[in-house]
């Protein structure tokens, strides 16, 4: 965070300078942010953030109801490119969160189909959902799929993502190989270190009807209101090989072990299928993901190396089983907003005391007014959570308002 202190410093300095030579400008726009570009836009640097404040209201059956009121997102970044893009970098903290480093990364960009990034970013290996970026959610939370099975959806690595045209359709091919442990995955100190091997993922996107406009098809809102029909199906698979978190997105939050007492993890798959429409204001979006565990043989649940993992004691440790997800929304031209949706999650085996996945619907609506697109959001939110199994508080109703800024 010093870092990132320290280079705001730096170019707010400068911007006074910059603003009165004509080869250097600086511009701000709400939702853009700052804008400093050099010598003829050959360097250009960003200073930008959103900050989403809220109140909520929970009613739980057989629980404590409960009023909360917070910050949710305060998020600021600093990126920027050199050589008119060919190089581009990013660094962006959540100050809401108790781990605020997001993203970090470098790119390159080759030409306009190949783009290298090493660093922590936002991985596509996820959900449609999970890819968006927190400021450009439609609802007031994601949904209980992506909550299930993801954490941030950033990961440490190495990405590859590309673009391909076959006519008019559109293939965006993308690979990642990360350390499979999450953000900033190699600890605080030297005793805590990355756990398990590391995950490979990939995905596909076709859009057979074109490319959307800019930017459209990473915002939950049809803000561009799409003149043609937009579709875009995508598909995307990882394998973590040896997960210590239950979504993979961590590490040693619990220990397993091999017949000599070492520790030995067992791997997380994970698959996504999803699709995104937009025409005229109206937008939907439908997600699958399925997880589930392998090279369980030789696992055992104690050092002594005297007590098997059986099959289904995996699920006490990772949040295995399938989510389904689909979310319907339009908006109108005068800025109002209106979505709902139906998820659900099933674990693939049956729940126990220890199980950190428990079958869960969820039923969601908002209404929400937008300024200048999603820059300024006043959001109204309520959802419902069923989950039959719980033995307590199995039934909780929440309302939530929320008000979001984008500089």
């Amino acid at each position: 965070m010093k870092t990132l202190f320290i280079a705001i410093i730096t170019l707010l300095s400068v911007t006074a300078t910059v603003a009165q030579d004509n080869k250097n400008t600086a511009k701000f726009e709400l939702g853009k942010g700052l804008d400093i570009n050099l010598n003829g836009g050959e360097y250009n640097f960003n200073l930008n953030g959103f900050i989403q404040v809220y109140g909520a209201y929970r009613n739980e059956k057989d629980g404590e109801d409960e009023s909360l009121f917070g910050v949710k997102n305060a998020f600021f970044g600093f990126k920027g490119g050199a050589l008119h893009n060919k190089f581009t970098f990013m660094l962006e903290a959540n100050f809401a969160d108790s781990n605020p480093l997001m993203d970090a990364w470098a790119a390159y960009n080759l030409k306009d189909y190949l783009t290298i990034t090493v660093g922590q970013k936002q991985t596509f290996t996820n959900n449609r959902e999970m890819i968006m970026h927190e400021k450009n959610l439609s609802m007031a939370d994601r949904s209980i799929v992506s909550q299930y099975f993801s954490g941030t959806g950033r990961e440490l690595g190495l990405f590859f993502e590309s673009k391909l045209y076959l006519g008019k359709i559109a293939l965006k091919p993308s690979i990642a190989i990360t350390t499979g442990d999450g953000r900033n995955s190699f600890g605080s100190s030297s005793i805590d270190v990355d756990m398990g091997g590391l995950k490979y993922g990939g995905r596909l996107d076709v859009l057979p009807l074109g490319e959307f406009k800019s930017g459209n098809d990473g915002v939950g809102a049809d803000f561009a209101r799409e003149e043609s029909p937009k579709l875009l199906i995508g598909g995307a698979m990882s394998y973590n090989d040896g997960a210590s978190n239950k979504v993979g997105e961590g590490h040693g939050d619990f220990i397993l072990y091999d017949k000599d007492g070492d520790s030995k993890f067992p791997a997380l798959r994970k698959i996504a299928a999803d699709l995104l429409f937009k025409w005229q204001g109206w937008s939907i979006m439908a997600e699958y993901v399925n997880a589930s565990a392998t090279d369980l043989k030789g696992i055992y649940t104690k050092s002594t190396g005297d007590q098997p993992l059986q099959p289904e004691e995996i699920a006490n440790y990772l949040n295995l089983g399938n989510g389904y997800n689909v979310q319907v929304g339009y908006l109108l031209k005068s800025g109002w907003g209106f979505d709902a949706r139906f998820s659900k999650v099933k674990p693939e085996f049956k729940e126990t005391e220890t199980s950190p996945l428990w079958e869960t619907n969820e039923y969601a609506v908002s209404v929400a007014k937008y300024f200048i697109d999603n820059r300024l959001m006043c959001q109204g939110a309520f959802t419902y959570l069923k989950n039959p199994n719980f033995k307590t508080a199995n039934e909780k109703l929440s309302a939530e308002f929320s008000v979001q800024i984008i500089f």
